[in-house]
């Protein structure tokens, strides 16, 4: 089976004005030097570099023509034309919980459901957008990490172009630590470490990614459990893990090799062949059932750094939210 990939069809260029929306882009201190298709490629996480290259060609709206090779620099502004559809349902901006605030940082609580950056399927409704509508469009916040779109919790935003790169300098250098909870299959032990290196790319899901020993980067993650539960049977736990390092969806696939799948997780759980079919709205109501949950239980739940501002450690943190604690507490 070919590997699943966006099956939407974002390109725009040749439809009528009224049918396509022209989504704004502004490159962050972080991506300074790099190559336009590869800064595009962080962005739209499910297009391919060739598909990111031909937006690049038909869709991209500069004042001069830009190259996939061209190289980005810090607040370069340009515009895709994509194929305007009704966006799915997210979470409103007033449910985005404001952890911190000061002159250097916005942290926020991102609720599940809310994408990060535009896509595809999302131009209006991401967490950059849905703070715009809160703070004002004038307000500056330029996230220092991600999340993924069903991943809930703590992210850290940049108010100054000075933040931003001390940010982007401490996640770069691993000085920056995260924690996250996650639910999980099974009886894992007290504590335990999964060293294995992941690769992206897997031979169902392009956007997935896989353990490897050959072709994989250093990948490391220590867990500990925090509280053990169990549902019409099953056995389940609460695990706190500490990445080392900060590969993509790396806590869930560390999980899955350990023998503890996350609960509700349709690309590392139960069935390979889940994601492509939940892409494809088709997914069973059996394999719902198996899920348990309609996202993956995953929330980053405290990080800790160096303030760029003070210059005084800081940490923040977030508890579990309500849906994945009603599930522990059998609700």
């Amino acid at each position: 089976m070919a590997a699943v990939e966006d099956n939407e069809d974002d390109a725009g260029a040749d439809l009528p004005e009224e049918a396509v929306v022209e989504i704004s882009y502004t490159v962050e201190p972080n991506y300074a030097g790099w190559r336009l298709d590869k800064y595009l490629c962080e962005k739209i996480r499910r297009a391919s570099r060739t598909r990111v290259q031909e937006i690049i060609e038909h869709d991209l709206v500069f004042e001069r023509r830009l190259k996939p090779s061209t190289p980005v620099w810090p607040g370069l502004t340009f515009r895709l034309r994509r194929r305007l559809r009704a966006e799915p349902t997210v979470p409103d901006a007033a449910q985005i919980g404001q952890v911190h605030l000061d002159d250097w940082l916005l942290v926020v609580d991102k609720p599940a459901g809310l994408p990060m950056h535009p896509t595809a399927r999302y131009h209006a409704n991401t967490l950059v957008s849905q703070l715009k509508v809160r703070y004002g469009e004038g307000f500056r916040a330029d996230p220092a990490h991600r999340l993924d779109r069903e991943t809930s919790g703590l992210v850290v935003c940049a108010r100054t172009l000075e933040a931003s790169q001390a940010l982007s300098r401490r996640f770069h250098d691993g000085l920056v630590e995260k924690e996250y909870l996650a639910v999980v299959e099974g009886e894992p032990p007290e504590t335990f470490e999964v060293d294995a290196p992941i690769a992206e790319g897997t031979a169902l899901i392009r956007i997935a990614v896989r353990i490897d020993r050959v072709e994989g980067r250093e990948a490391k993650t220590r867990f500990r459990t925090e509280r053990r539960f169990e549902r019409n049977g099953a056995r389940f736990a609460v695990l706190r893990a500490f990445p080392q390092t900060g590969r993509q969806h790396q806590i869930r696939v560390h999980a899955q090799q350990a023998g503890f799948p996350l609960v509700g997780d349709k690309m590392y759980g139960p069935d390979p062949g889940y994601f492509d079919r939940f892409s494809k709205h088709q997914l069973e109501p059996e394999a719902w059932v198996k899920l348990r949950l309609p996202r993956h239980a995953l929330h980053a739940a405290a990080i800790s750094f160096v303030h760029p501002g003070t210059k005084a450690p800081v940490r923040y943190d977030s508890p579990l939210p309500e849906d994945l604690q009603a599930f522990v507490d059998g609700r």
